[in-house]
């Protein structure tokens, strides 16, 4: 089986696709029954304290699934523990709420001893959560939700926090989860009436180093792939799972065969097709005006100084190869899911796979993005 090179922290997950959470249904049971071959699954939401699990209670009533736990420490000791016999089974995530520190603290803890991601539920937005100022209330309080992040990464654990996109400043939140020291963002990118919300994927790629869940509208490998491309480094199936019969494996089967074709699953869509920074590995020469010029000057660089920086970084490399591509070597060539004769006349000749050479661009992309973090932004970051 294809490796996917997916750390976060002490975790290694073992493939790009993700369980996210419901409320009320996703337990150990529903991972078992639906997404054992997932990379993640992510459990709960659980409430952790005596207002949420009222909360719980209440929204209950009016006949929407939600988990009650009062003792919940314990409860989702017991569902780690039911992991232990399970051949091969996803890395977990425990999302959780709670008006207080303290649960969270400890909850963090737990997921830390078995190898597990804590996730804040900054997501939920049922009346009953928002009104003690758990789930979706946290995105318009940074102040609150950053000192919160900061606590609990006290702890060593693996931190996520699921948010949705088009809330607040999609590039503010990110950077201030950032700065408070999580490690995963789970970003339900929803664009009402639309589907799902790219440009928010894309503005926190841009803008930040977590590592990104993208999350909506998941319903296959095209759809998937999309996520990919504008800067998701795995992508989350909710309400499509007990749906579509399969979706989860299906979707591995699809995107481990990408990777292995590939090279790299998640590679950007060109700059000049909307994608993130990272294409900048893929653009031509800049000898023309395009979409590239403003991704430029969002950077304060020259063309000829974005020039020199490629030459300079693929020096040594196979990249530095190609006298018949368009302008000489495969520096300039676009990705390899773009049809291109001379570009595979050259890695053909030269004995360069096309994984080969799409994990060569890959390592160019991550040097430039380097080197860029090094240079001040002059404008927002999804420019």
């Amino acid at each position: 089986m294809t490796e996917f090179d997916i750390h976060v922290g002490y975790t290694h997950i073992k493939n790009p696709i993700a369980l996210a959470p419901m409320a009320g249904i996703t337990n150990i049971d529903f991972v078992r029954d639906y997404a054992m071959s997932a990379g993640l699954a992510v459990i709960g939401g659980y409430n952790l304290d005596d207002a949420t699990n009222e909360a719980a209670r209440s929204i209950n009533e009016r006949g929407r699934a939600e988990f009650v736990t009062p003792e919940p420490i314990e409860h989702l000791r017991g569902e780690l523990d039911r992991l232990k016999g399970m051949d091969d089974h996803p890395t977990i995530a425990l999302n959780v709420r709670s008006t207080e520190i303290m649960p969270l603290m400890e909850a963090a803890l737990l997921a830390k001893e078995y190898d597990a991601i804590l996730e804040i539920d900054c997501h939920c937005r049922q009346p009953e959560m928002a009104g003690i100022g758990v789930g979706e209330p946290l995105l318009h309080d940074l102040q609150r939700l950053g000192s919160i992040i900061s606590k609990i990464k006290k702890t060593g654990v693996v931190l996520s926090v699921k948010t949705r996109s088009g809330i607040v400043d999609d590039h503010e939140l990110a950077a201030a989860i950032e700065d408070a020291g999580a490690d995963m963002i789970h970003i339900d990118a929803m664009e009402p009436g639309f589907g799902a919300d790219y440009d928010a994927i894309k503005a926190v790629r841009n803008a930040t180093d977590l590592f990104i869940i993208g999350n909506n509208s998941v319903t296959d490998f095209r759809s998937a792939k999309d996520m990919f491309g504008y800067g998701s480094d795995m992508v989350s199936l909710a309400r499509a799972v007990p749906k579509i019969p399969g979706v989860i494996d299906d979707l591995v089967r699809s995107v481990t065969i990408f990777q292995e074709q590939t090279g790299w699953y998640n590679a950007p869509k060109h700059i000049c097709s909307g994608g993130d920074d990272r294409a900048l590995t893929f653009c031509c020469l800049p000898v023309k005006r395009c979409a590239l010029m403003r991704v430029l000057r969002r950077y304060g660089m020259t063309p000829q100084e974005f020039a020199d920086l490629k030459v300079r970084l693929s020096r040594g490399t196979p990249l530095e190869l190609g006298d018949n591509t368009c302008f000489g070597t495969l520096i300039w060539c676009c990705k390899l899911t773009k049809p291109c004769f001379m570009r595979d006349a050259v890695l053909g000749q030269i004995g360069i796979s096309g994984a080969q050479y799409m994990k060569l661009k890959k390592r160019l992309s991550e040097s430039i993005l380097e080197h860029l973090k090094e240079l001040p932004i002059s404008s927002a970051a999804n420019d």
